[in-house]
Order: C-alpha cells, then sequence, then structure tokens
C-alpha cells in the first residue's frame, strides 16, 4: 500500500520550536525514549466511548514540568490521529498529551472487529505515532517521534507478524547525528525497501531535509541526500482510505470508522478526557508510640 505526502504535527512543532535548538543542544543526549509497560487491561465496547486508563504518576509530572495540585488538576487528554488493519486486526494510534506537553504515545488494538481493545505496544514517554503503512498483511510500519522539548529521535514501529508484536527503530544515528528532526513522509515499496523524509530543523549542517533509504524493512536507515529545500518521495498512487478517525463532539470522543461503500461505520470509540495529574497522596506513617503505652518493663530477680 503505497501513501501520498502527509504532514504531522511534530514537524509543526518543530518549526515553531527551532529557536530553541541551540538551548536544547547543550542538553544530555539519550538514548531510546523511555516506555511505560502497556496496561494489561482489555477494554469492552458497550457501545458508548470507553475510557482509556491513565493514571498520573509523579514521574509523569516531573518530566513534564508539570504544576498539578489537587484543587486544580492538571488535565489529560486522548488524541488519536490514524487508523488502519492488518488482516482482522484494527489499529489505531496517537498520544496522551496535557494542555501544553505530550506525556505518551498510545497504539491501540482490537482483533475482534473492534468489540475488545488493548494496548499493542508499550507507551513510549513524550512520544507521538501519527502514520501507519501495511505493504501486504504482515509487514507494517508506524512512524512517530518525541515532541518534547522538541520534536526528536524519529523513529519506526516495525511488524513482521501482522501487527501482533512491534519493534521499535531509530532513524538517526545517535553517534554521528543530530537527534532532532520528524518524520515528514515515509513509504515502503516492498518488505524490504523503504523511504523516507526527515526535517531535521532550520540550520542544520548538511540542510534542512533528508532523505533516508532501508534495505532491510526499516532495521537500519542511511542518509542518501541532503537539502535545503524540501525533497519529493516519489509514492504509489494514493488509495481511497478504508479507515479514519472523527472527532464526535457531542459525545467527546474519538470514533474508529472503517469505510463501508459510501458509508462510514463505527467500530469503536474512546473519551477525549483522561483522568488527570494529581500529585501524590502523602505516605502515612504510624506516630511513635508514647512512653504511656510501652508495656512496663520487669526487674529481673536477683
Amino acid at each position: 500500500m503505497g501513501s501520498n505526502m502527509w504532514f504531522s504535527r511534530a514537524s509543526i512543532l518543530l518549526a515553531v520550536c527551532a529557536g530553541l535548538a541551540a538551548w536544547a543542544q547543550d542538553s544530555p543526549v539519550g538514548g531510546a525514549p523511555a516506555q511505560a509497560p502497556a496496561p494489561a487491561s482489555v477494554l469492552e465496547n458497550t457501545g458508548k466511548p470507553m475510557l482509556l486508563p491513565f493514571q498520573c504518576s509523579d514521574e509523569d509530572i516531573r518530566s513534564a514540568g508539570l504544576s498539578c495540585s489537587d484543587e486544580e488538576p492538571c488535565a489529560n487528554f486522548l488524541e488519536l490521529s490514524v487508523a488502519s488493519s492488518a488482516g482482522s486486526r484494527i489499529l489505531a494510534a496517537g498520544n496522551l498529551h496535557t494542555d501544553s506537553v505530550t506525556l505518551y504515545s498510545i497504539l491501540l488494538a482490537s482483533e475482534d472487529g473492534g468489540h475488545t481493545w488493548a494496548e499493542a505496544h508499550e507507551r513510549i514517554r513524550g512520544g507521538s505515532l501519527d502514520h501507519i503503512q501495511f505493504h501486504d498483511a504482515e509487514n507494517g510500519w508506524i512512524s512517530g517521534q518525541e515532541l518534547s522539548p522538541l520534536p526528536q529521535n524519529p523513529f519506526l514501529l516495525v511488524t513482521s507478524d501482522g501487527g501482533k508484536t512491534w519493534k521499535q527503530r531509530p532513524i538517526l544515528n545517535e553517534a554521528t547525528e543530530n537527534r532532532f528532526g520528524t518524520i515528514l513522509q515515509f513509504s515502503f515499496d516492498a518488505k524490504d525497501a523503504g523511504r523516507l523524509i526527515v526535517d531535521r530543523g532550520a540550520g542544520a549542517e548538511g540542510g534542512r531535509y533528508a532523505l533516508y533509504e532501508s534495505p532491510n524493512g526499516g532495521e537500519n536507515w542511511l542518509i542518501k541526500q541532503e537539502s535545503t529545500k524540501p525533497i519529493p518521495l516519489k509514492t504509489a498512487p494514493a488509495q481511497v482510505a478504508a479507515w479514519r478517525i472523527r472527532v464526535d463532539a457531542p459525545s467527546k470522543s474519538f470514533h474508529i470508522e472503517r469505510r463501508q461503500g459510501d458509508r462510514w461505520s463505527s467500530v469503536g470509540a474512546f473519551l477525549v478526557r483522561l483522568e488527570p495529574c494529581k500529585p501524590p497522596k502523602p505516605v502515612e506513617t504510624e506516630p511513635p508510640a508514647d512512653d504511656k503505652t510501652k508495656p512496663p518493663i520487669k526487674k529481673q530477680q536477683e
């Protein structure tokens, strides 16, 4: 399946935040994005929008730089941006975020036509997923990047078993390349041959835009072209979309919909608003026992 030109929310953030790049260069270069284990619970679709489990931790508040209190908790939201399918498996991807900060990526999957849903990959701290392509029923890719404090560490989630399991693969070489950038577009013409365009931000050495190619299904990427101007990416003709994400204002939810002829039918809906972030409750400790409550000390008989 080919994909036409598309631009992610992350590319817009990259342009806005380009002026911060000099400051961000001084921050430590991290390795793979931090991940939070996906909840093991399975959500049942009863016909009403489902609430995605999310409990904000003290580390979430600290790493995101949030100021949350019991009186003014930090609101959290789900954002689904793309849906697709592989065989009978339905997938929907996006992120969890506050009003100002992206907290985690999210990848949802259903294997029974939308009756039940579960998370198909660990949540990636600060990450967001924004495009899905399957070449066939088994081989597929999802593009993503971290969005805080700048779009950085672009990556692909790669599957070779129809989306049952996913492996995270970086695009940039941490040893030789700046880690800042976002994937503008990618396309696989075969299960082993892929290309993508990365926007590395204004002032990037060699040019803002870079073309990468992978000879092994997205496991590794080699830079092929750099330019100060956008690089076109040849793709197969766009096909009629079989899936879409629709925002439903009355129910304040995202609907995952499948095309059936000229109509769209919902296979599942998820509430936009999640549980808010609040400071952790202090751990209650037992007060020290008063001397009067202590049992009397018996004297040893001589």
